[in-house]
C-alpha cells in the first residue's frame, strides 16, 4: 500500500475520480488544502466529499509555496509520502516543486510551471520551432494596444494563468480589449485566493477544428491514448460545449495532432511522470497547439476514454505520481465511441424547468447530471456555468455525439429560465 499526499482538487468530477483511483489501486492519501470549507461546500447535501475520507486530512497555506516546502517536508518525516498529486491546475507548480523537494517522482518543476503560463509555452514552443499563432504579451495597455494592431483583428485574447476558458475571448476591434483588459485588472485573485498577473496574452485567431490529445507520459517515453474532438459555442467565450472520443477525423488529421503534440511536449520536457491532455487547432495552414495542460483531462474527458478503452487516466495519475507503469492496455468495452453534450446558458435568471428529464432511461445513455429548478443561473462565459450534461456511447460507430445531441434538444426544448 502506499500513501499519497494530494494538495488541492478542484471540486467537479476529477474529486471523485483520484480518490477513486488511489482506493481502487489499494493505497491511501492525505489530503492537504489551505480551506475545507472550500469542499464542505461542493458535497451534496447529507453526503460528505470523497477528498475528506482521506487518512489524515491536514490545513496549510498552499498558496505560500516557500513556506509549504519545509511544512510538507516535515510531514513526510512522519508520514512518509511514495507521491505528491493534484488535479488543480492553480497548484499544479506546487506539486511538482514538491515532489522535487521530497525526492518523489513527478515532471520538472520548471516544466509544469511553463506549460501553466500560457505566455511562457507560446515563448517556448516558439523557440522549439513548433508553428504557432503570431502572439504577444503585455501587461501595459499602450503596449497592449500597439500589439493588437500588429497581429490584425480579429484575434484572441486571454489571461496567461486562469482555467476553464475563464475570459478566454475572440476580440474585434480595439474597443473590446480595452473592455477585457479592465475587466481583467478588476480581477486580481484567482478562484483560489492566489495573486494573478497581470500579463494578458494576445494570439492570431486561428481557424479550424479544434481537438485535444490525451497522453501518459513514463520513464522518458510519451504514450498516446488517443484524440478527443470538441465542439465550442459561447461567442466572442470559447466555452466547450460537447467532446468524442475518438475524434471522428481522417487518419491523416488524427496523425497530425499526434505528432504535434509529441514534439509539444518533448520542447517543454513534459515527458516523466505525468498524464497531459494538449489541444490542438487543425488549421488550413497545418495543426497549431492552443494549451499543453499537464493534468488528465476535464470536462469528463477522462471517462469518454475509460468507457471506450477501458484505460483509467486517473489511475495512470496516480501510477505515475508513484513511479510506478501505468496499465495502459485497452479492452473490448462494447463502445465504440462515447460522448458528453452540456447545457449552456445563455441568460441569467432562474431555472424553472427542463426538457423531459428522462434520458439515462434511454438506451446508450451513460450519465445524465442536470440541474435542479430553483437553481440560480447566469449567462456562461467560461466552462464553470453548465446547467448539466448529457453523456452517451455507440457500440457500432462515431454516432456517440449525434445521439447526445438528440438528449440535449429535447432538454433545451423545454429550457424556461425566469
Amino acid at each position: 500500500m502506499a500513501h499519497l499526499l494530494v494538495v488541492e482538487s478542484w471540486v467537479g468530477s476529477m474529486s471523485r475520480l483520484l480518490p477513486r483511483a488511489i482506493r481502487e489501486g489499494g493505497h491511501e492519501f492525505t489530503f492537504l488544502t489551505r480551506d475545507l470549507h472550500h469542499y464542505l461546500r461542493s458535497a451534496p447535501e447529507g453526503t460528505a466529499h470523497p477528498l475528506l475520507g482521506a487518512r489524515n486530512v491536514l490545513t496549510a497555506d498552499t498558496n505560500d509555496t516557500d513556506a509549504l516546502l519545509p511544512e510538507v517536508g516535515r510531514l513526510h518525516s512522519v508520514l512518509g509520502f511514495d507521491g505528491v498529486i493534484t488535479s488543480c491546475d492553480y497548484y499544479l507548480p506546487a506539486v511538482a516543486r514538491i515532489a522535487g523537494h521530497l525526492g518523489l517522482p513527478g515532471p520538472g518543476p520548471e516544466a509544469v510551471a511553463n506549460a501553466c503560463r500560457k505566455d511562457a509555452t507560446r515563448r517556448i514552443l516558439a523557440e522549439a520551432g513548433l508553428p504557432g499563432p503570431r502572439f504577444a504579451v503585455h501587461e501595459e495597455w499602450a503596449d497592449l494596444a500597439r500589439a493588437a494592431r500588429e497581429i490584425g483583428y480579429p484575434l484572441v485574447a486571454k489571461p496567461v494563468d486562469l482555467c476553464a476558458g475563464m475570459y478566454v475571448r475572440r476580440i474585434e476591434h480595439e474597443a473590446e480589449l480595452a473592455a477585457l483588459f479592465r475587466t481583467l485588472a478588476a480581477f486580481p485573485v484567482n478562484a483560489r485566493g492566489q495573486r494573478r498577473t497581470p500579463a494578458v496574452l494576445l494570439e492570431e485567431l486561428l481557424d479550424g477544428p479544434e481537438v485535444s490529445v490525451e497522453t501518459v507520459s513514463y520513464a522518458g517515453a510519451v504514450h498516446l491514448v488517443g484524440v478527443t474532438d470538441k465542439t465550442v459555442g459561447g461567442a466572442p467565450a470559447f466555452i466547450e460545449t460537447g467532446h468524442m472520443f475518438p475524434a471522428a477525423l481522417p487518419p491523416a488529421d488524427i496523425e497530425a495532432a499526434e505528432q504535434t503534440t509529441l514534439g509539444a511536449l518533448k520542447a517543454l520536457g513534459l515527458t516523466d511522470a505525468v498524464v497531459a491532455h494538449t489541444e490542438i487547432k487543425l488549421t488550413s495552414a497545418g495543426p497549431r497547439v492552443v494549451e499543453v495542460n499537464p493534468r488528465p483531462a476535464g470536462n469528463r474527458i477522462t471517462e469518454l476514454v475509460r468507457h471506450v478503452t477501458g484505460i483509467d487516466l486517473a489511475a495512470a495519475c496516480v501510477d505515475v505520481a508513484l513511479g510506478r507503469r501505468p496499465d495502459l492496455r485497452r479492452t473490448d468495452t462494447g463502445l465504440r465511441s462515447a460522448a458528453i453534450g452540456f447545457l449552456v446558458p445563455d441568460r441569467p435568471g432562474t431555472l424553472e424547468a427542463l426538457g423531459p428529464r428522462r434520458p439515462a432511461a434511454e438506451p446508450d445513455v451513460l450519465e445524465v447530471r442536470l440541474a435542479e429548478p430553483g437553481t440560480a443561473v447566469k449567462a456562461a462565459g467560461s466552462n464553470n456555468e453548465y446547467l448539466g450534461h448529457v453523456m452517451a456511447g455507440d457500440c457500432e460507430g462515431p454516432g456517440a455525439r449525434d445521439r447526445v445531441e438528440r438528449l440535449l434538444t429535447a432538454l433545451r426544448a423545454g429550457l424556461v429560465i425566469r
